[in-house]
């Protein structure tokens, strides 16, 4: 009979054998009331680079918590280089989009300022919890980072000369995303970026300014105009199934 695997908890500290972990008390609290966990039983550990261990809790205060890590369970392995550049859009909408894009791999989530953004602050701490949990319940040995939000014009004139560019827009020469993806240049690139518009999509300005963007490809996400949060999803999913790791398999 197949076992549950053990809760995964992710934590900034090194991991290697003989070394504690002292949890947030946030985490203590999860650890203790919500998965009702005890000294004694184990949990997988992860922090992005030291692959993932085995931990088993030890002591246990009010507000604290302290891991043994015990032994390595995966050693830490390349995963895609793909940022989603993003407008922020309403709460609940966005992180739900946050969380998507870091179950489907993403390395940074851009956050993008553009003429129609309707939401013009974004609370990178939230944001980085909500990616943290993504991570955990989706076997990710990494956690996406977030970058702090920039304009538009920002983004297109510090864009890095290794990154292929893919902006996704419903209207003009924009290519459909299965032909697009197939360019030699962009299935070859080892490091990528997916942008996405606001509500309302780009302003003509605004695409003006990313057409100057060496080598930027522009792709249509079908007839159909989908919603911000839908569109990220769909371009990440679409490049996962023919850039990305999707052609690895099952997770081990």
């Amino acid at each position: 009979m197949e076992t549950r695997p053990f809760p995964r908890l992710y934590t900034e500290s090194d991991l290697r054998q003989t070394h504690a972990v002292e949890v947030t008390p946030d985490q203590s609290h999860y650890l203790k009331n919500v998965m009702r966990l005890k000294p004694g039983d184990s949990l997988r550990l992860f922090n992005g680079r030291d692959g993932e261990w085995r931990g088993e809790i030890g002591k246990i205060s009010k507000r604290m918590m302290e891991i043994a890590v015990l032994e390595p369970l995966k050693p830490q392995s390349a995963e895609p280089d793909v940022w989603l550049g993003c407008a922020p859009i309403k709460k609940t909408h966005f992180d739900f989009m946050i969380e998507k894009a870091t179950e489907l791999g993403v390395s940074a989530i851009q956050p993008v300022l553009t003429q129609r953004t309707q939401v013009r602050e974004v609370k990178a701490e939230r944001c980085r919890a909500i990616a943290i949990e993504a991570a955990e319940q989706s076997e990710r040995l990494s956690v996406p980072e977030i970058k702090k939000m920039i304009s538009l014009k920002e983004l297109a004139a510090q864009w890095p000369a290794d990154r292929a560019l893919i902006v996704c827009a419903e209207w003009g020469e924009a290519m459909p995303a299965k032909e697009a993806l197939a360019l030699p240049r962009l299935k070859s690139a080892t490091k990528t970026a997916i942008v996405t518009g606001p509500e309302g999509g780009f302003a003509e300005e605004e695409l003006d300014i990313l057409r100057h963007v060496k080598d930027a490809v522009f792709i249509r996400l079908g007839p159909r105009i989908l919603r911000a949060d839908t569109a990220a999803i769909a371009a990440l999913s679409v490049w996962q199934a023919v850039c990305g790791d999707w052609s690895l398999g099952a997770r081990l």
